[in-house]
């Protein structure tokens, strides 16, 4: 929020900078995939350990904002918009944070390995999905200005383009995520069956960690209807 801002000088802190802070910190946990995945795909599990448990740290930061919104977000503060509606947005942001994760801790445990003919696809499939978190972060980090425009006018427009885009980005993983499982289909019968069934289970949660994403910018689409 804008300094010395109307809405600023009535009613004081803006309850929606942690809010931000939170998208922030599960879009960290998500880009921190990136690096995950190299060292799981170059075979250095010293590395991934590493990398995994730096994602842990980050998801309990997350975590901890979490708490810090719900706990401090006023019940008597006026807003345009309710106070449940921001909660449920932290809500679905933290769900990023929670996938990755997952995605870190299964792969670590049982130390699997994207086959070679798949990590190309594989690693780009991951990086649009982040750019869907990425998406996310930038729209959230709009709301302050919605809040000062009483969500009217220009602003709502620029959200509108940017949640436009982010519905863009996740169409995207889901057509990755299609010729991924087709090439996978094609190559199973050689690879040991449970390492397929759990690699299918990967490529499902990269997918829901952009589908996760997406869902900020729909509570936020929710917001701008109200």
């Amino acid at each position: 929020m804008v300094a010395n801002s109307p809405f600023s000088r009535m009613f004081g802190r803006s309850p929606i900078g942690p809010i931000q802070e939170h998208i922030s910190k599960a879009h960290e946990c998500a880009e921190q995939l990136l690096p995950f995945i190299d060292a799981a795909m170059a075979g250095d599990w010293e590395e991934a350990k590493r990398l995994q448990k730096a994602l842990s740290a980050l998801e309990e930061e997350a975590d901890r904002l979490k708490k810090n919104v719900r706990l401090s977000l006023p019940k008597s503060l006026f807003l345009p918009v309710p106070r449940n509606d921001l909660l449920d947005i932290v809500t679905v942001q933290d769900k990023v944070a929670n996938r990755a994760k997952d995605i870190a801790g299964l792969m670590l445990g049982r130390q699997m390995m994207v086959p070679a003919p798949l990590q190309g696809a594989f690693r780009r499939y991951l990086e649009r999905s982040i750019e869907t978190s990425a998406q996310a972060v930038k729209a959230i980090h709009e709301l302050d200005e919605l809040l000062e425009t009483g969500f009217r006018g220009r602003e709502v427009s620029v959200v509108e383009a940017m949640i436009e885009e982010l519905d863009k980005i996740e169409g995207d993983t889901d057509d990755l995520q299609v010729a991924l499982r087709r090439a996978l289909f094609k190559m199973e019968q050689d690879l040991p069956p449970v390492d397929v069934m759990f690699l299918y289970r990967v490529i499902d949660w990269v997918g829901d960690l952009a589908d996760r994403a997406s869902r900020v910018g729909s509570r936020l689409q929710l917001l701008l209807a109200r």
